[in-house]
């Protein structure tokens, strides 16, 4: 069948619309609760890895350390 399935995301979307709004942001702000680290996987034709993270630092938002890492994959 076809994905997305078009019935499928019909079905609750009242109900759900506003959760996945709300919690399925790049980076969800709510009181008690968020994000505290962001991490991107970037993988090339040639099997080059680049995987990059994002971490709060002593849960204050205004403070993030980046951390790099490259490789290759073995085939």
């Amino acid at each position: 069948s076809q994905l997305p399935d078009p019935a499928i995301e019909d079905q609750g979307k009242d109900y759900i619309r506003p959760i996945l709004n709300k919690y399925a942001a790049l980076c969800v702000r709510c009181p008690g609760y968020g994000t505290r680290t962001n991490t991107v996987v970037l993988i090339d034709s040639e099997g080059c890895v680049t995987f990059t993270e994002r971490n709060m630092i002593n849960a204050d938002v205004n403070q993030w350390q980046t951390s790099t890492y490259e490789f290759k994959l073995h085939s």
